[in-house]
């Protein structure tokens, strides 16, 4: 499973040495391409009007991402992307692998799909090909590209995002690439509404239907958690009726109210997470999801001083990995001939409801001597010095939340398999839990 870095807010891709060198010494090993940066979903909106005005415009809407202008608007000439783009990733070039890229987009509350139609949607077609192309040459396997959305024809979606999705697919296919759709909300009286390709049942139609007409597997999906969030969504169930055609779930926090891209688990209410992370992660292990995480924070990453941006990177990097571990748990307890737990509380009684007849442990042990001889969720508690006496390719998972305490006693033991177990996303869970444990 790849983590994946969005540059926008952390590189510029004038200046990309300092951007890059932040996400390179993070640990970072994969980036991703955003093309938005070199085509605003405002020059699109303004395709085809008088070019001062629009310009200006743009120019402040690029500034807004931290990107100047200095090339001709790449709506009129979409060949300028290879040029746009060169010292960016002539400053990746073995640093870091760029295996995905998100396609220019239309805002979410455009008209212009209904008021000038094929002008824009031709052209918009134009730079995805040539996008597509480019990010052929970079060795991108997939690109991210968003469904169409009608405000005033919303039964013409299918049919206008199926000629759209299949006009890409010889330039394509040609490239060795795959196209994701995306999860879209709409606006509706100011407030975000489920757009094209929200809904689960629908969004796998739409990927088999268009794989089945193109003769191959050309099309994937895409789960933007910022979206599943602002629409109110169960994202269990909407990532399980997709399954397998996820490819790629972009990570990115926000209100639940507002559009935004921030640092998951930074916005908080009450103490809480606004994202329901639960849900999502339980799908996706559901699934058995193994695809591309993208993390993406640049509402986060403009928000700190570039002198904190170090601190900010490692931080991310973290998050994603944390991510990562969770999804894949499940391979943790498959690597190792047997188990033992350390730790005889709520998380072992957990790890018991959950994995104990999948996964049973030879035994659990505690820091408590009280507890030794006892017996818990059937299983003999013992001391902890018994764990130099367990089978050579034997687990010691941590089930306290104590983790790192835990960990250099056991390290001074002369423990070597030492792993974290944690309860928090659960495939069930006791809510009847023991007090004072």
């Amino acid at each position: 499973m790849d983590i994946i870095c969005s540059p926008a807010g952390i590189v510029d891709p004038y200046r990309p040495g300092q951007g890059i060198m932040d996400i390179v010494n993070a640990g970072f090993k994969h980036m991703s391409l955003e093309l938005d940066m070199c085509c605003s979903s405002y020059e699109l909106e303004h395709f085809g009007e008088p070019e001062r005005e629009v310009e200006e415009d743009n120019d402040l809407s690029l500034e807004r991402k931290g990107v100047r202008r200095e090339f001709e608007p790449i709506s009129g000439n979409p060949s300028e992307i290879r040029r746009f783009f060169k010292k960016l990733t002539d400053a990746c070039v073995g640093k870091l692998d760029i295996p995905l890229a998100l396609a220019p987009y239309l805002p979410r509350d455009t008209e212009q799909t209904d008021t000038k139609g094929l002008d824009i949607l031709g052209r918009l077609m134009e730079i995805d090909r040539e996008a597509v192309r480019y990010c052929g040459t970079l060795g991108c396997e997939y690109m991210v590209v968003r469904p169409i959305s009608l405000s005033s024809a919303r039964t013409e979606e299918w049919r206008v995002n199926r000629d759209f999705y299949l006009g890409l697919a010889q330039t394509v296919r040609e490239n060795h690439m795959k196209i994701l759709l995306v999860n879209q909300y709409a606006l509706k009286n100011g407030h975000a509404v489920k757009g094209a390709c929200s809904d689960g049942n629908m969004a796998a139609q739409w990927v088999d239907m268009l794989n089945h007409e193109a003769g191959e597997e050309l099309f994937g999906f895409c789960v933007d958690v910022g979206v599943c969030g602002l629409c109110g969504q169960d994202m269990y169930e909407f990532v399980r009726v997709l399954g397998e055609r996820i490819k790629t779930v972009i990570f990115r926090d926000c209100d639940g109210r507002h559009e935004g891209c921030m640092l998951p688990f930074t916005s908080v209410r009450d103490g809480q997470p606004r994202t329901d992370w639960l849900s999502l992660i339980r799908g996706l292990r559901q699934c058995g999801f193994d695809g591309k995480i993208l993390l993406s924070m640049f509402d986060t990453a403009v928000s700190f001083s570039p002198l904190l941006r170090p601190a900010l990177m490692n931080l991310a990097k973290a998050t994603a990995e944390y991510f990562k571990w969770q999804i894949e748990i499940e391979n943790v307890l498959k690597k190792y001939d047997s188990v033992v737990l350390f730790g005889a509380g709520n998380m072992c009684r957990n790890y018991m409801k959950c994995y104990g007849d999948e996964y049973p442990p030879l035994f659990t042990c505690d820091n408590n001597e009280r507890l030794w001889g006892t017996y818990f969720c059937g299983l003999e508690v013992k001391s902890p010095e018994t764990l130099k006496m367990i089978p050579e390719n034997c687990g010691v998972l941590i089930c306290n939340i104590y983790y790192r305490e835990i960990e250099k006693q056991l390290k001074d033991m002369g423990i070597r398999h030492v792993e974290f177990f944690n309860d928090e996303y659960m495939p069930t869970f006791h809510f009847d839990r023991l007090r004072g444990v």
